[in-house]
């Protein structure tokens, strides 16, 4: 990790309600160079700098939504955010479901989350592969998207809920990709080692490829792309998308086709189905 970065990444999450620039957190880490900074910022996350920070911001309301009755006025103002207006529409763009609805979410007060948004008249593949939990991890319960951007964000646009055991890889298949170059992105929680869900969680992250890989998908073909999970790192751009209750299943049965998904080739006609 880029030692100016990853303490860039800190001083936002500790400092998200003061009124921060970019130059502000450039200064912090003693570099001059505003361009400079923000390209190895860029190159470590994912993200510009400016956008990072909004992802802290909106992230904290996220967990200030649904963790208390705090009004909204007042989580805005502590998160750094400025005008109601502005807040309440970056907050949806980037969550799928405006602050209220969020909040009903969380409550279960009959709110689902966003589903990926459509797109007309575009032609579509898929994507299949496997997905490996980290060592030392027991059952998990993924959530797999396609995002533009190397951000978990409202809208993915395609997505699959995935049970992966502990002691192997469970395969999986994205259907209905629009053609197109997507980010491949992953949030699972897993049980603790053992696989009991009741002994502890932990959340973990993932996708295809490193900082900034895509998996480009062709109509009418099964792109394949393996998708690894590991644990958060400082730097990774906080999940902001509503995601579904991702609660690890006590025991996974494998899919009808497995053994097949690690084999599917970039190119390979889909299948019936798929």
């Amino acid at each position: 990790m880029n030692p100016a970065v990853e303490k860039a990444v800190e001083y936002m999450r500790a400092r998200y309600g003061d009124p921060l620039t970019v130059a502000d957190v450039a200064e912090t880490v003693r570099i001059d160079d505003a361009f400079a900074f923000s390209r190895a910022f860029r190159e470590e996350t994912g993200v510009s700098p400016g956008k990072f920070l909004a992802a802290v911001r909106i992230h904290e309301a996220k967990r200030l939504i649904g963790d208390s009755d705090t009004d909204l006025a007042d989580i805005r103002e502590a998160v750094g955010w400025g005008g109601a207006e502005s807040f309440a529409d970056c907050f949806t763009d980037a969550v799928g479901l405006s602050p209220g609805r969020f909040r009903r979410l969380c409550r279960e007060a009959g709110e689902v989350p966003p589903g990926p948004r459509p797109q007309p008249g575009v032609e579509r593949g898929a994507v299949a592969g496997t997905i490996r939990l980290p060592p030392g991890h027991g059952n998990a319960r993924v959530y797999l998207g396609a995002f533009v951007t190397p951000v978990v964000r409202y809208p993915a646009v395609a997505e699959a809920l995935v049970d992966v055991p502990s002691d192997r890889p469970s395969c999986y298949r994205l259907r209905d990709v629009p053609e197109g170059t997507w980010h491949l992105l992953a949030v699972a929680v897993a049980a603790a080692g053992g696989g009991d869900p009741r002994a502890g969680r932990s959340t973990l992250v993932g996708g295809h490829g490193g900082t900034g890989a895509t998996v480009a998908v062709t109509a009418g073909t099964v792109t394949g792309a393996a998708v690894r999970l590991r644990p958060p790192h400082p730097t990774d751009p906080p999940v902001l998308l509503a995601l579904p209750e991702l609660r690890p299943p006590r025991t996974v049965v494998p899919q009808p086709g497995c053994a097949a998904a690690p084999g599917a080739q970039a190119g390979a006609p889909v299948l019936p189905g798929a």
